[in-house]
């Protein structure tokens, strides 16, 4: 094995940058959603144990197993459906204990492993695209039927990161464009009723403020309150009063904006850009194309997921759920978070 050295400088920044949202988190959490504790703690040690044992396995090591990886993805995202615990009409997770875990968070990162290895292992002709292809179905409609669109929204993009970093003749990039454009208005067919109403409550909320309208309101109202340095930790309205729903996972960024105003929010999105950066830092010193490929998925990935949450608690973007990396409360996504960065981090090259 060689791991990349702890000490380097984007891996030092990655910690500070992993650290710094954490701790907003933390904040955030106990002053909002204090009865996530102490499980949210677990999570967080969870978390760091798996980056570093993540880190110690050389990236080679990771491909080899990648298709061993994928078919375990597989047979979990199967065992979610069977045994999973049923919340709001939704099959998601499996209970663990006092804990629950969400496969489909935690796998994505193994998903997009395999599918990087696939496309830089060989040439890519026709009969290999639709194999492809069929592979990645298989994973999406049983993420998407659970039903968890964010997350199968966001696996599609670190598929199409990969793609678009391979090595691929133009003609077979058309063929998957024009898969994706018969697939994904047949997603609306798939999606359930509140789903579409979240779509049609975006385009405009005011016509039925109480209702689908409700979340994006009371989210926007929630982020001009806090103005520059916030109302104070305890101190939110729309937090405190509960008025703005979720806030704990998928309003985090409101009620981060709320009770620690612009500055906080704004420490928020910069360590954000620092994780980017040192992904980009990544893949421009990739150990070979698959690291690459690889490294450019989990980048699309966050930056997506960070964009769509923003975006839908400043009402810009439809209503979805999707966790702010590192500070909303998800377990899952903290853990899948944590071993996807710690992968990257082994795809750079020793200098």
């Amino acid at each position: 094995m060689e791991p990349v050295s702890k000490f380097s400088v984007p891996n030092l920044l990655l910690l500070l940058a992993i650290s710094s949202l954490s701790l907003v988190g933390v904040f955030v959490l106990n002053s909002i959603a204090p009865y996530v504790f102490p499980t949210h703690y677990i999570y967080l040690i969870l978390a760091l144990i798996l980056f570093f044992i993540c880190t110690r396995i050389d990236f080679e090591i990771f491909i080899a197993f990648s298709p061993h990886l994928y078919l375990l993805s597989i047979l979990l995202l199967v065992i979610t459906l069977v045994i999973g615990q049923v919340t709001r009409g939704a099959v998601r997770w499996i209970p663990l204990g006092f804990l629950t875990i969400q496969p489909s968070e935690v796998v994505r990162a193994f998903l997009l492993l395999y599918f990087a290895r696939y496309l830089a292992e060989r040439d890519l002709n026709t009969k290999r695209l639709f194999t492809l292809f069929f592979l990645i179905l298989i994973p999406f409609i049983l993420i998407l039927i659970q039903p968890s669109l964010g997350v199968a929204i966001l696996t599609g993009i670190g598929f199409v990161g990969i793609l678009l970093s391979s090595i691929i003749e133009k003609k077979y990039f058309l063929m998957g464009l024009g898969f994706a454009a018969v697939v994904i208005p047949l997603v609306w067919f798939m999606l359930a009723p509140y789903q579409k109403q979240r779509v049609t409550g975006f385009i405009n909320p005011e016509v039925d403020p109480l209702g689908s309208g409700y979340n994006s309101i009371q989210s926007m109202i929630s982020i001009g309150s806090g103005r520059f340095f916030g109302r104070g930790l305890g101190e939110g309205v729309q937090t405190q009063l509960a008025f703005l729903p979720e806030k704990h996972t998928d309003f985090i960024f409101a009620a981060t904006a709320e009770e620690l105003g612009f500055a906080g929010s704004f420490l928020v999105v910069i360590a954000l850009f620092v994780v980017f950066w040192v992904l980009i830092h990544i893949i421009g010193h990739a150990k070979n194309p698959t690291a690459r490929s690889y490294v450019t998925g989990i980048f699309l990935v966050l930056f997506a997921q960070t964009t769509i949450h923003i975006g839908m608690n400043m009402g810009l973007l439809p209503i979805t759920g999707v966790p702010l990396p590192f500070v909303s409360a998800g377990g899952s996504s903290l853990l899948g978070t944590a071993i996807a960065l710690a992968i990257s981090t082994n795809a750079r090259r020793l200098d």
